[in-house]
Parts: C-alpha cells; structure tokens; sequence
C-alpha cells in the first residue's frame, strides 16, 4: 500500500510539480541558507477545520518570507480530485495515509510554514513527527464560528443532518490531540494580522524558551565533564 502511494503522489515528477528532492528548483530553494531574523524558518498550522488554517498559514508565510504549504491541496492535485472525491471514490482510510505520507515529505522542508488537513494532527504518529520538526501552532474556534464558516463547503465529514452537532461531537473527540500543539490561538471574531501578530510574538517567546533549555542542557553537560575530569585527577 505504502509503495504503491508513493508512486501515486510522488514517483511522477510531472504531477507532482517536482515535489521530490533535488527534481524541482523551488524545493530547493526552500533549502537555501537566509539571513531573514525570524523566530521558526518551519512553522505548522493544526486545528479543526474552519479555524483559518489556510489563510493564517498564507499570511503567516507573508509576513515571515517563507514558502506557503497547504497539505490539502497538495494531495488533490497530486491525486487529481477534489478532497470530497478522494473521500467517496478511495475512502478515508485511503485519505489518511496520504496524510501521513505529505507528513513525511513536508517535515523535510525548510523555510515553510505548512497548514495542515484538520484531521492530520490527531494520528499520533503525524503528532510526533511534526513536533519534532518545529513549532506547531493550533488555531481555535468555537463550534458556531466553524459551522458558519464551513456550512456552504463540500467538506466530507459534514453530511450529516445535523452539522453543527457532528462539528461540536468532533471538536471535542479531538481536542486531548490538539492540546499537545506548541502555540494554541483563538482565532473567533479576530483580523487575520492580528492573529498572525499573536503568533509571531508567541514564536519569538517559544524560540527564547528553546534557547533557555539549550543553555541548561549545555551548562549540565559541562559540569557532569568537569565530574568526569575531577576523578579522573583524583
């Protein structure tokens, strides 16, 4: 199955756009070294659907100089059909293992801000490869703000009588998957900058944090080699 996925999404070059390493000039140029002072050069967006995923992500990208990555729509025009059909044709099982299969290749990047499927970060074995790639920012949003926001798309998981209940069972089935996301950002009744602001500030906090740790777990190694040294002399 998992060869077989390859081939569909990344073995031909032509459909893919050169998503392979070192078939496409702007893979590699998402891999150039930069000198931009930003807080992440790899940042991914989770969250449910309809809590602005895709255009926080696209802003967010704007406003850092860094390539714009949308896993959903990667996967329909490397399968060639709409997310809706991918559900009906292949099923969701079929879905979820592209998810994971993008998952492998987007982690790779540099210099990307990703948004990701709503479902992707729920699978813990995405959960763990994302977070160890990089920040991940989980957008939040009240069940009433989704459903208005998603009531007139086609999305799969929503053919139900009663919508808002599904989005409102669903929300809560995964809300223990989204608290292990680095950032959590409400994003209801807000602009989009002042959201990708939040963000940005709460990166530089999280890349203060990392370089607080380093610095310990740097001072902790030195002191256990002056131990080492110390008996050694003994």
């Amino acid at each position: 199955m998992k060869a077989q996925l390859n081939h569909t999404l990344f073995a031909d070059g032509e459909r893919t756009g050169g998503f392979e390493a070192g078939t496409s000039s702007r893979l590699q140029s998402m891999n150039l070294p930069s000198l931009i002072d930003r807080p992440a050069n790899w940042i991914a967006l989770a969250g449910f659907m309809g809590t602005g995923k895709s255009r926080i992500g696209w802003e967010l990208s704007r406003e850092l100089s860094l390539h714009f990555v949308d896993t959903d729509k990667l996967i329909s025009r490397v399968v060639g059909k709409t997310i809706p059909e991918v559900f009906a044709e292949r099923g969701e099982g079929f879905f979820r293992a592209c998810e994971s299969e993008v998952v492998r290749r987007v982690t790779r990047l540099d210099y990307a801000v990703v948004s990701l499927g709503g479902g992707t970060f729920v699978h813990e074995s995405n959960r763990r490869e994302l977070l160890r790639r990089g920040p991940v920012v989980v957008l939040t949003a009240t069940p009433e703000t989704v459903y208005a926001r998603t009531k007139n798309s086609d999305r799969p998981l929503l053919h139900v009588p009663d919508p808002l209940t599904r989005i409102t069972e669903l929300m809560r089935e995964r809300e223990g998957a989204y608290q292990h996301g680095t950032i959590h950002v409400h994003s209801d009744g807000r602009p989009s900058e002042e959201i990708v602001a939040e963000i940005v500030e709460r990166l530089w906090d999280w890349q203060d944090t990392q370089a607080d740790a380093q610095h310990e777990a740097d001072a902790e190694r030195t002191a256990l080699d002056w131990q080492e040294v110390e008996r050694a002399c003994d």
